[in-house]
């Protein structure tokens, strides 16, 4: 490619810092992508048209809040890539995450591709912007800077052809590969260059070359016209400082997007053609295309300096990408928790990659923290972001552990520092283990099924491990434990005289282990009042049965579903979904707005459905010996993809707001969600076997076969 020019003349400082605190994309993603190349540790992601957040130098950081073209012709509009119709797709059918989108507006049309460079941190877009009315263009690239996750203390300046930002700790370029003919730098709300462009018909009345710290913009004219030159390369390089982000965005710039593109792609080929062939149960090409992009996000979610770290989603939703008051430093979503590596690893086991399923359980044996437990959530590099103590979370590296069958010294030692803590654990009120201070919906302490399900196949998975590995004399207490809690689970959980049912049915929680008592709590998410424990449930009983605890045709989970089917279900285009739990808030407003908390103007929101419960009745469904039931759970999970093959947290149910969006197809939830994709994975491979893969035989050797 040509080498990159320098800006035309910018000079002075912006005024009117520090600019707006802005937050970040919402988080109904269209394309998530990275190389399969440590050397590379910058993703991107893709939502509404344009590419929104990178991460950068790993999957907890981002480093920006979007990346996206304006069009004008510099009289009468401007318009950014996001403003007009726009259609995301993969580019290549077999796999890699490289996509293409394509766009229209007055009186133009573009079509942008995503990549990123598998030998360095940058990502490389192949822009394309025609004029259809034969009236000459004016194209500006607008980045959004966001350094290490911060976007309110960056500083923007030019530096040698490049329009650069760094904060304390790093840096991006932005080059073009015929450099840019004019260029600003502002402050968000302030004099930004969208501001600017879109108030002046698509002109820049100045040109900054400097703004921050702050909330800056950077903006650059690219030398095309629609008409004469319509193609160019635009290049995002990062580095620690100044000088190596613009020596990587200038060498990617270099090699051009097509040696880039053919690299990235050919990467990922390679490590698909290592795995397994898609399962037999996969009904036809689309579902099989389906499964390859599970197979690929999760991939893609492990973080390259830290492996094993893969993230729950690429994405920050609702008001955890902007309201400073729930989420004052960027989190939740792009952190690792054990509960999330569980599904991921035995999702990655299905697909056939045991070496990343081994990185995971190495990650978690990294990261216990030293009481034995581990936290609610942490960054990929192990460091606590919530703090809260969730039972599960410390039961799940065990469950994992035996799907691995690691029975090492190390490991086992490190498993029974987590068995202890668990054992000797005692809430603030009190209450003893299996009691969780949160369950696995991290809103409420109780008496939880889904915990103490958990929490029972852990310690018999231990035993087992110990045994293996030469220290089952030293297993008592851990079987003991086990078995104590399976014969008072159902009198913690399961209530005689709750309202919707004559029949004993298993609660969401209890408060007090005490299931028929009405005991009130909030269920908070902006629902008011206080709920009597007997009217919540949900359906989180099917661990029971999924873990080996319980038989599929107890009595009590059979009628505990058909109470979930009636309290929770929604039928959709998309399949039957269901609930979390009663009366759940975790989702948008009526109006589609997005999920708030804590405000009092907000009164109420709405949790939608989730698709991973269709995969979590289908593992029931499989153990109850209806395949054919478990292999239509399959597509109705399916059903919900986007276009570009992401699977999202939730799907709208049967309220949804006004503009009306169609039942079943995802919200503004994080999309994709790891979990989501590992879901669709194993069920695939259990449709296959005609049972559950992850199923720990030994717990049900011991309490369903008289082991």
């Amino acid at each position: 490619s040509r080498s990159a020019g320098a800006p035309a003349a910018s000079s002075g400082e912006a005024p009117g810092g520090p600019g707006a605190d802005a937050g970040f994309a919402p988080a109904d993603k269209t394309g998530f992508g990275t190389s399969r190349t440590k050397a590379s540790p910058v993703w991107f992601t893709l939502q509404g048209g344009r590419m929104s957040e990178t991460y950068y130098p790993d999957l907890s950081t981002p480093a920006s809040r979007q990346t996206q073209l304006v069009i004008t012709d510099g009289k009468t509009f401007a318009e950014r890539l996001s403003d007009g119709e726009h259609r995301t797709e993969l580019c290549a059918a077999d796999g890699p995450p490289s996509y293409r989108i394509t766009s229209r507006g007055t009186g133009w049309s573009a079509v942008t591709r995503y990549v990123t460079d598998p030998e360095r941190a940058a990502v490389l877009i192949d822009a394309e912007v025609r004029s259809e009315t034969g009236t000459p263009l004016r194209v500006f690239v607008l980045h959004d800077p966001s350094l290490s996750g911060e976007g309110n203390d960056d500083s923007a300046f030019p530096q040698d052809g490049a329009l650069v930002a760094k904060d304390r700790h790093a840096a991006s370029a932005l080059l073009a590969a015929d450099g840019f003919a004019e260029s600003t730098a502002g402050y968000l709300g302030v004099n930004d260059g969208w501001s600017e462009l879109s108030e002046n018909k698509g002109r820049l009345t100045h040109h900054y070359a400097t703004a921050g710290p702050g909330n800056v913009v950077q903006t650059g004219r690219l030398r095309m016209d629609g008409l004469t030159r319509t193609r160019q390369t635009v290049v995002l390089g990062f580095g620690e400082k100044p000088a190596e982000a613009v020596r990587t965005a200038r060498r990617s710039l270099r090699g051009g997007f097509e040696a880039a593109s053919r690299a990235y792609e050919q990467g990922w080929r390679d490590y698909l053609g290592g795995l397994p062939e898609a399962p037999g149960s996969l009904a036809g090409p689309a579902d099989r295309a389906l499964y390859t992009a599970s197979v690929v996000m999760l991939a893609a979610s492990e973080d390259k300096r830290n492996p094993g770290a893969f993230i729950a989603s690429p994405s920050m939703p609702w008001a955890f990408g902007t309201d400073r008051h729930i989420a004052p430093t960027t989190g939740s979503y792009h952190l690792v928790w054990a509960r999330d590596l569980y599904h991921i690893g035995t999702g990655l086991l299905a697909a056939g990659d045991y070496a990343a399923a081994d990185r995971a359980m190495d990650h978690l044996l990294r990261t216990q923290l030293s009481d034995g437990h581990w936290s609610q959530n942490h960054t990929v590099d192990g460091t606590p972001y919530w703090t809260n103590i969730q039972l599960d979370e410390t039961s799940a590296p065990m469950l994992l552990a035996w799907m691995l069958d690691r029975h090492d010294a190390r490991t086992l030692r490190q498993l029974r520092h987590g068995a202890d803590f668990i054992l000797k654990f005692t809430s603030e009120e009190g209450y003893k283990a299996p009691f969780s201070p949160q369950e696995r919906w991290e809103e409420q302490s109780g008496y939880s099924p889904s915990t103490i399900a958990s929490a029972i196949a852990a310690l018999v998975c231990l035993a087992d491990l110990m045994q293996r590995g030469g220290q089952g004399g030293e297993s008592a207490e851990y079987l003991a434990a086990a078995d104590e809690w399976r014969a008072s689970l159902d009198g913690w959980t399961v209530s005689t005289n709750g309202p919707h049912s004559s029949q004993p049915y298993y609660l969401r929680l209890t408060k007090d282990g005490r299931p028929d008592k009405g005991t009130a709590y909030g269920l908070g998410n902006n629902n008011e009042g206080e709920a009597d424990q007997r009217t919540v449930v949900d359906a989180g009983f099917l661990e029971l049965v999924r873990l080996g605890i319980k038989p599929a045709d107890d009595p009590v989970v059979r009628n505990s579903l058909a109470v979930v089917d009636r309290e929770l279900a929604v039928d959709t285009p998309a399949g039957r979904h269901w609930h979390r739990y009663s009366g759940d808030g975790y989702g948008e407003q009526p109006d589609g707005s997005p999920w708030v908390v804590d405000r009092p103007e907000v009164k109420t929101t709405y949790g939608r459905v989730w698709p991973i419960f269709s995969g979590e009745r289908g593992e029931y469904e499989l153990l109850r010996g209806e395949r054919e039931s478990a292999a239509g759970r399959l597509r109705d999970i399916a059903r919900t993809a986007s276009a570009t093959l992401m699977l999202p947290e939730q799907v709208w149910d049967d309220r949804p707001p006004v503009p009306r969006v169609e039942s079943g197809t995802g919200t503004a939830s994080a999309t994709p969600l790891a979990w989501t994709h590992a879901q669709y994975i194993r069920l695939a491979r259990s449709v296959e076997r005609g049972a559950p893969v992850e199923y720990p035989t030994v717990v049900a050797e011991r309490y369903l076969h008289g082991g």
